[in-house]
């Protein structure tokens, strides 16, 4: 028998999950759709949706388990959750920053945040930053976060310089 995730995120998208989905599964790696749901005729004075309209999509990012609904117009996504990407190298930053900004808000780049064109906020962001900036009182520290504070895309050389103080 197979075991249940027991938690897992469930992204609301107006009607655009399976194209959401199928961009999302593009940028990673051991990404993939497990099973899409459609809606059936029953229920369609309350969920609003044609009869086989796509109603869910349940998929993996990187081996994260993931929900996307087609729930309708009534909510959007904020700034108020995210999602980090964690990445070892800088070629790991460009490659998660350029895929994921593809049609995104560029004014809404900042210090490795980026919105994608489905309006989910996403932050790419260097492995050994947190634990650049996580003694807020040492110098070290401050001047990476600084740096950071400067950036859009997050340059890992340049951070490691700024907290070597060079």
């Amino acid at each position: 028998m197979a075991t249940i995730q027991r938690i897992a995120a469930c992204l609301w998208f107006n009607d655009q999950a399976e194209q959401a989905v199928a961009f999302y599964t593009s940028v990673f790696p051991n990404s993939r759709i497990r099973q899409v749901a459609r809606y059936p005729a029953v229920g369609q004075e309350v969920h609003g949706h044609a009869e086989g309209a796509v109603m869910t999509v349940d998929f993996d990012l990187d081996g994260t388990p993931f929900t996307a609904l087609n729930g309708g117009p009534q909510f959007r996504f904020t700034e108020a959750v995210s999602f980090q990407v964690m990445c070892e190298t800088q070629q790991e930053v460009d490659h998660y920053w350029e895929r994921l900004g593809e049609g995104g808000d560029p004014a809404a780049q900042m210090c490795g945040w980026l919105k994608d064109k489905y309006g989910m906020s996403w932050q790419v962001v260097p492995a050994l930053l947190p634990g650049m900036v996580a003694d807020y009182r040492s110098a070290a520290s401050q001047r990476a976060f600084a740096a950071m504070m400067q950036m859009k895309k997050m340059d890992i050389a340049a951070l490691q310089r700024a907290y070597e103080g060079r």
